[in-house]
């Protein structure tokens, strides 16, 4: 059985969270993204869990019409290190809750941060069952390698008990297999979304063949056994992402590794902080001068929201028009879903809507864009070719929590799906 997976995002119980994030809305814009199996997130958190025991079936089954969810939660270590845990119950969260209640104040916030490191929490997520890893891995803030050089150095003897890898958006198979450690681990795209509307639930998602909908099927797709497993990630390209190269934190200019690490990583113009790229973090970890991806690498295809190429498509300034939202309803009524209309739809079915739409659309299946690196804390951007531009450039990447309205193991272009 082939599922859509989105493992990590908040609950409105989360600091910056939309307060739509609830699971009704959340399982109703799941389903319109094509998305059959959507994390809860925050699940230890005392008001969502109760909120998500409103919903369950049993101790196992969390579930509203065709949307199933998945309990997760993201925890901050006392090294500012994030881990995505994935639990098999609300039984299990509630065990969780209680042996980590200890260390942290779990009703603060939905993501709580614990006086623990990386290797106890790895160590209390396995005496519970569930599957932990690091989340957006790459991440210059709080993320495994802006801390630690290794898998070892940040969860010790429990290393060998990382079920997979979030590679976050300023990462991809491509990046995160040039180093060595990370060949055995399934890599994980996933949204981190803060607020349910199409451009931020599912941005990045995971293709999963499981035996079923459920975290026992989820598991061993994971951790590749009986022959299921991840096999497809779908997922910004790494450009996009806010810390894709080095620039400064305040006027945003960009630095060659080499000019930063001269200028002690200060800003020549206005002496802000620079921060180091992911591009350069990985560039400093690698093994290998270019990827290689194990047997069991599925294929990483690039994607943004279907809304974002129809502002780019027309010229508009926001997702949020009257344009957008009509072009965007009327593909999706069509084919039921998002991923359906990105993935599936043969080209010429599109051709009730825009043909500046269906002609970026078949752009993006081909990866024909002009992209425009992010760094400093500032997304980056995509660009049409010349001969499909409306004027527009697409920056619509940015926290808005309460926007109401949907916007080879080498690299593979959307033309191959």
């Amino acid at each position: 059985m082939l599922i859509n997976a989105d493992l990590h995002l908040h609950s409105k119980y989360s600091m910056a969270c939309s307060q739509k994030m609830e699971l009704p809305v959340m399982a109703r814009e799941a389903a319109k993204k094509g998305i059959n199996l959507v994390a809860t997130g925050d699940c230890i958190h005392p008001r969502w869990l109760c909120e998500i025991k409103e919903y369950a079936q049993d101790d196992e089954t969390v579930a509203i019409d065709d949307t199933s969810f998945i309990l997760t939660t993201e925890i901050e270590d006392k090294n500012r290190v994030h881990h995505l845990l994935l639990v098999p119950s609300i039984s299990k969260a509630e065990e969780l809750a209680q042996k980590v209640a200890g260390y942290g104040d779990l009703a603060v916030d939905g993501r709580p941060t614990l006086k623990l490191d990386g290797g106890q929490i790895a160590e209390i997520a396995t005496d519970v069952g569930a599957l932990i890893g690091p989340c957006h891995a790459f991440t210059p803030w709080t993320a495994m390698y802006a801390y630690h050089d290794s898998l070892e150095s940040c969860y010790g003897d429990m290393t060998d008990n990382i079920a997979f890898l979030e590679l976050g958006l300023s990462a991809d198979s491509d990046y995160a297999d040039r180093i060595e450690e990370l060949q055995d681990l399934t890599f994980l795209s996933n949204s981190d979304a803060h607020s349910p509307w199409s451009n931020k639930l599912a941005r990045e998602f995971n293709r999963l063949e499981v035996p079923e909908v459920s975290f026992e099927g989820v598991e061993k797709a994971i951790l590749r056994k009986e022959g299921y497993g991840c096999v497809l990630n779908v997922g910004f390209f790494p450009q996009e992402g806010k810390y894709n190269e080095s620039a400064c934190i305040r006027c945003y200019r960009h630095y060659p590794m080499e000019e930063a690490m001269n200028l002690d990583w200060n800003c020549r113009v206005c002496g802000g902080q620079i921060k180091k790229g992911v591009a350069d973090r990985v560039n400093e970890l690698a093994n290998y001068d270019t990827p290689k991806h194990p047997s069991h690498r599925p294929d990483y295809l690039h994607l943004i929201p279907l809304a974002e190429i129809i502002m780019m498509a027309l010229g508009h300034a926001s997702i949020n028009t009257k344009g957008v939202s009509s072009a965007w309803n009327a593909l999706v009524e069509r084919f039921a879903s998002e991923t359906a209309v990105l993935l599936e739809a043969d080209i010429p079915q599109l051709d009730f809507v825009d043909p500046r739409i269906v002609r970026s659309i078949e752009a993006f299946r081909n990866e024909d864009v002009i992209l425009h690196p992010g760094g400093g804390g500032k997304y980056g951007w995509i660009e049409l070719p010349e001969n499909l531009k409306a004027n527009t450039k697409s920056s619509s990447h940015k926290a808005d929590p309460d926007d109401p309205t949907p916007e080879a193991k080498n690299q593979k272009s959307l033309f191959d799906f």
